[in-house]
């Protein structure tokens, strides 16, 4: 099952029935403009903690393409690291993304934000020609592979169509003036 947009919300709904369902959410960093979708990661974790679902946080530990100062909008001269962003809204409860395996978890659930397109795969820059951080593509057809939930926020999609044959999504509109 992959969900995408409005069906995340019943995915999520899907896999967060029990006590016992396990789900693992992806973080891309923290900030909308270079990292995880804030409300997006929050909304998320909120409505699976609802659901009685046990719920661990991974993300990969590498540095983000770049820093934005989100008051101004503009690049900042400095390095972070996505794990170490990442943990701000985790709590620090928060695993490394090489760590992850599908027979541990029930779905993953990937939130949106520009940390997608920046630090988990290559979209900011290449548009449809991107690349996908080689730990996000092995983690993300595991779970296809084994016929699990898998559930993208906002810009995340683009990942699936990417690496999972017959996943097409359309960002934005190609009509002119729509």
């Amino acid at each position: 099952m992959l969900a995408a947009a409005g069906g995340v919300s019943r995915c999520l709904s899907t896999v967060a029935r029990s006590m016992s369902t396990k789900v693992a959410v992806v973080l891309s960093g923290c900030g909308v403009y270079d990292g995880a979708e804030i409300h997006e990661s929050s909304a998320v974790l909120t409505h699976l903690s609802r659901h009685g679902a046990q719920v661990h946080c991974f993300a990969p530990d590498k540095s983000q393409m770049h820093v934005v100062d989100h008051t101004a909008g503009s690049e900042m001269l400095e390095s972070r690291n996505v794990l170490k962003e990442s943990a701000r809204i985790a709590r620090g409860k928060i695993s490394d993304l090489a760590s992850l395996s599908d027979a541990d978890y029930d779905a993953v659930i990937f939130p949106g934000g520009f940390g997608v397109a920046k630090n988990l795969s290559s979209f900011a820059t290449e548009g449809a020609n991107m690349s996908v951080d080689p730990t996000v593509s092995e983690k993300v057809k595991a779970f296809h592979g084994a016929g699990k939930p898998i559930g993208m926020c906002c810009i995340a999609p683009v990942i699936a169509a990417r690496i999972i044959p017959g996943v097409e999504v359309t960002v934005g509109s190609d009509v002119e003036g729509t």
